[in-house]
């Protein structure tokens, strides 16, 4: 698995309120916890966030996460901002942000902080270039977590769908997500991000390829 292969998943082909598709969700919802994300990238903004930095989360889906943040008082309502193709769940606070569109086609908030959660696999290079000039220069720490791209997560993962009895659509598309996932350096490359922006880069044994970015 040399290089990435994008390809649409099946579940963002399904209306949000199909049975199938809120299956799906409930789904990544376990394996988020396997993977761990969530609490790495609280753990990761308990010890770099700065009271008063601005936190927008792109891809944000049910605001689960960016709430994780609110409810574990990192942050307050005020300081979130969500961007997604969907619009504003209920739940989502009203001094909170929510901006519904194209992240591609309109320029991201203004926020100290950037956080991504298993959606920037879904972009080719192209696309994750454009997306990496449309970074704020305000925004001083990006965190993302995405499939790490080996062939022993293809196994490990066919191996939880099967044990969890997951839904076929969410066998399909993790298969999808760890051919476009990425290794080493290609995330920091591929948003064409400067000499001035740091790294730290770490692969996890349940697929996770997590990357902290700083400037």
């Amino acid at each position: 698995m040399r290089s990435r292969v994008v390809q649409q998943e099946l579940l963002e082909t399904y209306p949000d309120d199909h049975p199938d598709a809120i299956i799906g969700r409930e789904d990544l919802l376990l394996v988020n916890a396997v993977m761990g994300n969530h609490r790495w990238m609280e753990k990761k903004l308990r010890t770099l966030y700065q009271p008063g930095w601005h936190i927008t989360e792109i891809g944000a889906g049910d605001g689960s996460l960016s709430l994780r943040f609110l409810e574990q008082g990192i942050c307050t309502a005020k300081d979130l901002h969500a961007f997604d193709l969907a619009g504003r769940p209920a739940r989502w606070p009203r001094e909170a942000a929510w901006t519904q569109g194209d992240l591609l086609k309109q320029p991201l908030p203004d926020s100290e902080v950037l956080v991504a959660n298993l959606f920037l696999h879904h972009f080719r290079d192209e696309q994750l270039s454009e997306l990496g000039r449309r970074i704020s220069s305000r925004t001083r720490l990006i965190l993302a977590a995405e499939p790490d791209r080996r062939w022993i997560h293809t196994l490990g993962g066919k191996l939880l769908c099967w044990l969890a009895e997951l839904h076929p659509i969410t066998r399909f598309d993790m298969q999808v997500s760890i051919r476009a996932g990425f290794r080493g350096d290609e995330l920091k490359r591929a948003l064409g991000l400067g000499p001035e922006w740091h790294s730290e880069v770490r692969s996890t044994i349940f697929g996770a390829h997590r990357v902290c970015l700083w400037r």
